[in-house]
Order: C-alpha cells, then sequence, then structure tokens
C-alpha cells in the first residue's frame, strides 16, 4: 500500500525538480519556536492555558493577500482576547495558515453534469495539487504547485509576523479591531463593551507605571495538515543546535483523520520530526488506537508533543469520547485534549450548498466540555475553520443566517467556515463554558 491520500504525478522528473528546488529553500519556521510551541501546548496538556487553532478551511494562492491575511489574523486576536479576558486564562495561538493547501477527499474524481454532456475529472485537491477550476488542465496534478505552496506560505507568514510584532496586536488596538459589520451584531457589541474594560484596566496599569512587552505583541503560530509528503519530507531539516529533525515548514503539524494509519508513511515522518504534533480523531476511533497513535508518536511522554483534536460530530461526542479520555489518562499518557467541531457537522442544504449549522458546532463544543467536567480532565481548546470576513457559509448564529441566504457569499473552495460574527460569538461562548469549568 502506498501512502493516503497523495498526489498522481505524471512526471517524475518533474517531481525531482520541486523537490530539489525545496530542499534548498529558507525554513519557513525556526526549530525554537517549534520548541517554545511544545512548551506552551505542556501547559494546555496540564490544564493551565487554552488552545485556540483557527483559519481557513483550505488556502488559496489567490487568498494571499494583506486584507485576507489580516482579516483572518483579526479574528484570531479577537476571539483570543475574548477567552483570555472572559475566562482568565492563557490562550495559546495558532494559525490554521501559512501551509494549509492540501485536503484530503473521499473520492479521487468529481462528475459534473449528466448523459452525454457528463464529465469526470479529478477532484479538487487544494491548491497544492491542482486548480480549482472544473477544466482538464486545471485538474491535473502539477508538482510545481508544491513550490508555489511554499512562496505562498513565506508570504503569508511575513504579513502575519509584520502585523504581530508591527504594533498591530498591541491590547490598546482591541477596539480597532472590531471593525465595520461586526459592531452592528450582538456579539460585536458584547466585544465593544469588554473593549472599553481592558482599556480601563490598561490605562490603570499605565497609570502606576506597568507597561509589560506582552501589550504590545503577541505570539502567534502557523500549522497545517501534513498530508502532501513529498513537501513535508523536503521541508524537514536537521536542526545545527540539536542534530534532531524538524519540519520546517510550520510550526505544528497534524495527521487527518483519513491518514492517522499506525503502520502509514504520514505517521512514521511525524514520529521522527521534533514539532509538536496533533492526531485528527473520528468516531471511528478506539481507545487502543488512541494508546497506540500515543506510544508510537510520543514515546517519551513529553507533555505538548502530541495533540489529540476529536471530531466526533454533535451527536456522538458525548457517547464515544469518554471512553477514549478515560483509557488514555489511566495509561498516564500526556496529550492535550483539543475540540474541532467543524469536521463531524457537514450536510448538504437543500440549495445543494455544503453547510453546518452553528448550533451542531456549539453543541459539540458543550458535549466535549461536559465529557471533561464529568471526568475530572482539562478541556484544552479548539480548531475551528473560520475566516475574517462576511461570507455566508453556515448557517444560525445571532444574525439568524438561513439555508436560502447560503448563496449571498458562499466563497470557500472546500468546506463552509464560521465567518467574523460568528467566530466571534463562539469565542464568547467558549469562554462562558471555560469559566464554568
Amino acid at each position: 500500500m502506498g501512502p493516503a491520500q497523495q498526489p498522481t504525478y505524471p512526471d517524475p522528473v518533474a517531481v525531482d525538480a520541486a523537490v530539489s528546488r525545496l530542499r534548498t529553500q529558507p525554513p519557513l519556521v525556526f526549530a525554537g519556536e517549534c520548541d517554545e510551541l511544545t512548551e506552551k501546548i505542556g501547559a494546555v496538556a496540564r490544564g493551565e492555558a487554552f488552545l485556540l487553532q483557527g483559519g481557513d478551511c483550505a488556502e488559496t494562492f489567490a487568498g494571499v493577500t494583506a486584507d485576507n491575511v489580516r482579516n483572518k489574523l483579526r479574528v484570531i486576536l479577537q476571539m483570543a482576547v475574548v477567552l483570555t479576558y472572559a475566562a482568565s486564562v492563557p490562550v495559546v495561538k495558532v494559525g490554521r495558515l501559512a501551509g494549509q493547501y492540501a485536503k484530503p477527499r473521499s473520492s479521487d474524481f468529481e462528475t459534473r453534469g449528466s448523459g452525454d454532456h457528463e464529465v469526470t475529472l479529478p477532484a479538487y485537491r487544494g491548491d497544492a495539487v491542482n486548480g480549482f477550476e472544473f477544466t482538464p488542465e486545471a485538474r491535473a496534478h502539477d508538482p510545481q504547485r508544491l513550490v508555489d505552496v511554499y512562496n505562498a506560505s513565506a508570504a503569508t507568514l511575513n504579513l502575519v509576523r509584520a502585523f504581530v510584532t508591527g504594533g498591530y496586536a498591541d491590547l490598546r488596538q482591541v477596539h480597532a479591531w472590531n471593525t465595520d459589520f461586526v459592531k452592528e451584531s450582538a456579539a460585536g457589541q458584547q466585544y465593544e463593551a469588554m473593549a472599553n474594560d481592558i482599556e480601563r484596566a490598561l490605562t490603570f496599569m499605565q497609570a502606576i507605571g506597568a507597561d509589560p512587552d506582552e501589550f504590545h505583541r503577541v505570539d502567534f503560530h502557523s500549522s497545517h495538515e501534513a498530508l502532501v509528503l513529498e513537501y513535508e519530507h523536503a521541508m524537514t531539516r536537521i536542526d545545527s543546535r540539536t542534530q534532531a529533525p524538524y519540519d520546517v515548514s510550520g510550526h505544528f503539524v497534524w495527521i487527518g483523520e483519513r491518514t492517522r494509519q499506525l503502520d502509514g508513511a504520514h505517521v512514521e515522518l511525524l514520529s521522527h520530526i521534533k514539532n509538536p504534533i496533533g492526531v485528527k480523531l473520528g468516531p471511528t476511533t478506539t481507545p487502543d488506537d488512541a494508546l497506540a497513535l500515543a506510544e508510537k508518536l510520543n514515546p517519551h511522554n513529553i507533555p505538548g508533543r502530541l495533540t489529540f483534536i476529536t471530531r466526533f460530530g454533535a451527536g456522538r461526542i458525548r457517547d464515544g469520547l469518554p471512553t477514549l479520555i478515560e483509557k488514555v489518562t489511566a495509561a498516564g499518557v500526556q496529550v492535550a485534549w483539543v475540540c474541532d467541531p467543524m469536521h463531524g457537522n457537514t450536510f448538504e442544504a437543500s440549495s445543494g450548498y455544503k453547510t453546518r449549522r452553528f448550533d451542531d458546532v456549539i453543541d459539540e463544543v458543550q458535549g466535549f466540555f461536559d465529557v471533561h467536567r464529568s471526568l475530572g480532565t482539562w478541556p484544552g481548546g479548539v480548531h475551528v475553520e473560520l475566516t475574517g470576513d462576511d461570507v455566508t457559509e453556515c448557517v444560525g448564529g445571532g444574525e439568524l443566517l438561513d439555508e436560502a441566504g447560503l448563496a449571498d457569499r458562499y466563497e470557500s473552495v472546500c468546506d463552509p467556515r464560521l465567518n467574523r460574527v460568528q467566530s466571534l460569538e463562539l469565542a464568547f461562548l467558549v469562554a462562558k463554558m471555560l469559566r464554568a469549568a
């Protein structure tokens, strides 16, 4: 069996050329930054911090603009401030960005039209592999796109670093992050009130002469699913300080639900790198699967090294999650538990759009918190597909978006994302759950 979910490239020479090019490129992140994130996630595993991981379902090359990157960063900063302030808990901020260009698919092909006009082409697997446009040229798997992924990721990280260190992430900007359409919403007004409180607190701190560095900048890390092995292998380097291998394509990489086979190539690669890593666990995961993955991926049981990201669906989390957590905890395994309330809750609207109900997303997070509370374990974080824009992709929420409204601004090339107002609402609801926890 070859590795699951890999592109099929017709020309091996072109693949070698792309991989050789990637091998000579500078790292996108540094080993030391990865180690810092491992320590931060260690605090999550111990129940001392909360992980907020958010961003696009699938990034696109066309989406690498200053506005787009800033909007995504802004909504994550807003959510983090809500969680930190309303729940009094440190928040580890990780973006699903600067590398999230490949998507696993349940089918290799897509068919459109009918009868004599039926056309079947390779499925879109993300900009890392092929184009979204439904033409034979666009849908061909092209290894040169891996070099494009590197360049797009570098440009994205460059913007993120400029924003977070250049004053944009300063806490005194907390009002400026709440723009235009968000202010009109109930969540936006709740945020304004909180921003006023924060501002008063900051003015007080300044008055007594306190002005710590933490007010002016923020630690922000990048993450993506490690899916296309040619790319991740080419971006794996030996750290000059420790002689240990790191995947320098991002700080945190994870293995998806479809590629977590214990003897598979993805688990093998991630077992060797020193980055903090995650594994998506769906409803088919047995406690033995989880324990075997932990043994293979984190044999030294280092806190912060391994995160289990659960994605059960709102209807199954309360039944499926408890035995998993119980057995893993009983075995003494150090792991951060994070809830992905998106991937188990997708359905097709009557209009044909792939969507998610905001209430299902919230219900899965609530179920996740309920299970942890009943077991006395720590609900370590949330992993959310979101955008900084005013899209109409998930139904429900305070704006009462309905299925008919999905057509207004459905922009995702893959899965439906929460828009800015829904993301902020989610942050307030999670903050409430955290306070109770």
